[in-house]
């Protein structure tokens, strides 16, 4: 139970104010249509976060236990620093083509934007860290619809009211904390 909701809080926290949520407020004011935006990010999400869990798993079987929880405790040290420096946009991610089915429009644009993202490296570190692969994948998952989902249906009502320089530090203390408790898991042995 710990890997999952460590998981999903971390995933759902980090996810604030990232380019992926402010792909899933472009699609929704672009295509009106929250279901089939909802189901791409979805899928989008397992993929994405399958795969970077098995690189993960991979990676985490080639460390020591101690080795493995400073790894793990840097990265979310850097992961904190990282969620300090707000995401804008990129010119490729407006590429959405009427063509493509909503669905299959925000799929392809959801697993492209995670490539790289912090919340891919996340779920990368944290299947390292824990032993059950399914748990991690399905906690991550939880916290990206738990952060984007709300932002396609109520996206365009609260997207300027939000205090996105306090939740992006409530973020990094996060982060932070996660990183101390892995680092002191490793001073342990």
């Amino acid at each position: 139970m710990e890997a999952f909701l460590v998981s999903a809080g971390t995933i759902a926290t980090a996810e604030m104010g990232d380019r992926t949520q402010l792909l899933a407020l472009l699609l929704a004011a672009r295509f009106r249509r929250p279901w089939p935006i909802a189901a791409g990010i979805l899928v989008a999400t397992l993929a994405n976060h399958a795969a970077a869990g098995l690189i993960g798993v991979w990676f985490g079987r080639l460390l020591t236990p101690t080795l493995l929880n400073t790894i793990v405790g840097v990265s979310l040290l850097v992961m904190a620093i990282w969620t300090l420096i707000p995401d804008k946009l990129g010119e490729e991610k407006h590429a959405a083509s009427g063509r493509r089915g909503v669905f299959l429009t925000t799929l392809i644009c959801f697993f492209v934007a995670e490539i790289g993202d912090k919340t891919q490296i996340a779920t990368l570190a944290l299947a390292a860290a824990y032993a059950n692969l399914f748990t991690v994948i399905a906690g991550t998952t939880l916290g990206m619809l738990i952060a984007n989902v709300p932002a396609v249906f109520l996206g365009h009502v609260f997207a300027g009211r939000l205090p996105m320089a306090a939740i992006h530090r409530a973020s990094a203390v996060i982060f932070a904390l996660l990183g101390i408790v892995f680092l002191i898991r490793a001073a342990g042995g």
